[in-house]
């Protein structure tokens, strides 16, 4: 269990990034099917779906509360993925981590 963490490790830290980041973890990952790298890539390409279609329908208000609470939504998502990653832990983020490991499950 652990050289599987160890050699997926940069894959994983790398998905959480940007979407660009986590598109060249998917590819460095494509050869060797990490299972570790494999499930911290669909926790962050959710996360990252996640900034992007709630951004779209946050930005329709125009209020700074509802801006802040995605905002800190986010960033614990994305930290709390990340320290993860860093720690060698497969924990799923919270509220949406189980629901990331279910509508990317073809990512292997």
């Amino acid at each position: 269990m652990n050289t599987t963490i160890e050699s997926g490790k940069t894959a994983a830290i790398i998905s959480y990034l940007t979407i660009i980041g986590t598109i060249i973890a998917y590819f460095m990952n494509n050869d060797t099917k990490n299972t570790f790298a494999s499930f911290h890539i669909r926790q962050a390409l959710g996360i990252h779906i996640t900034f992007y279609v709630l951004g779209a329908l946050i930005s329709i208000f125009d209020s700074w509360m509802i801006s802040y609470a995605f905002w800190i939504f986010i960033a614990v998502l994305w930290g709390y993925g990340m320290v993860t990653a860093i720690q060698g832990e497969q924990r799923e983020v919270p509220i949406l981590g189980t629901q990331y490991q279910k509508w990317f499950s073809t990512i292997s």
